[in-house]
């Protein structure tokens, strides 16, 4: 009992008191008017160079700005804590450390699917592309599975932050990677092919794909094997985000890395 009450209270309190923008003043500007401009300009960018479709880009920069809270709120749920000075005292607590780490995972990655879910509808309104009422069942799953993966790299960055004075940095590079190498904008196949070797590893990929093949009027079980894989990515970042943060705990009660970083 005591460990739920450390996931699911414990990381809720924690995302809540950690973001200053969840203000209504920063949150619309930043979450939900930012990707829109996004898609606008990749939107109009593929019109006058008669590239993609519209549907291509506004699917493809929906969903991959849901790294945008996946990405800055991971990191900064954790590593944000040695900011507030409030860092060595969950490391010396006796609390079981998976559910401390990882409970707060639920609120950013809710709040990942709301921003991608919430740029696509909005964005998709205002350049008017169609997709079926059937889809969108199947283009919510594929957007959540995306947003899970993406905050499991965020777990990641949030262990490498650990033992970094900027974190804020390390983000925006961790956005920009994900903005070329997953599809986003450019096919993947297009790509050179040590990009596509990258890109096959990393989250968004496979989910951008398989909500693009939905939309299109593939069924579900048609993407269930890229939806499958994007899952699996987001499992295989989560365990090594974990990892990464019980390495840098443990560095920090060694040689005080926290401290110095």
């Amino acid at each position: 009992m005591t460990s739920l009450r450390i996931f699911g209270i414990g990381g809720l309190i924690t995302f809540r008191a950690l973001f200053s923008f969840l203000r209504p003043e920063v949150y619309i500007p930043g979450m939900l008017v930012a990707p829109i401009f996004q898609i606008l300009l990749f939107v109009y960018v593929g019109r006058s160079a008669s590239l993609e479709s519209d549907e291509f880009y506004v699917i493809g920069n929906a969903v991959q700005y849901a790294a945008v809270p996946c990405l800055f709120a991971m990191i900064f749920t954790i590593a944000g804590e040695r900011h507030q000075q409030t860092l060595g005292y969950i490391l010396v607590s006796p609390a079981a450390r998976l559910p401390l780490f990882l409970g707060r995972a639920v609120p950013v990655v809710v709040n990942g699917f709301f921003v991608a879910a919430f740029s696509l509808a909005v964005g998709g309104l205002i350049v008017g592309i169609d997709i079926p009422a059937s889809a969108f069942a199947p283009l919510a799953l594929a957007t959540a599975i995306c947003t899970f993966s993406c905050t499991g790299l965020g777990l990641i960055g949030a262990g490498i932050g650990l033992l970094l004075r900027e974190q804020a940095v390390l983000a925006n590079v961790l956005f920009g990677i994900l903005l070329v190498f997953t599809g986003a904008n450019v096919p993947v196949d297009t790509l050179p092919g040590w990009m596509q070797a990258i890109s096959s590893i990393l989250p968004f990929t496979h989910g951008i794909e398989a909500a693009r093949g939905v939309a299109d009027g593939e069924s579900l079980a048609d993407v269930s094997d890229l939806l499958g894989t994007e899952f699996a990515i987001g499992v295989a970042c989560g365990v090594l985000g974990y990892l990464f943060i019980r390495v840098a705990e443990r560095l920090s009660l060694r040689y005080a890395t926290l401290d110095r970083a």
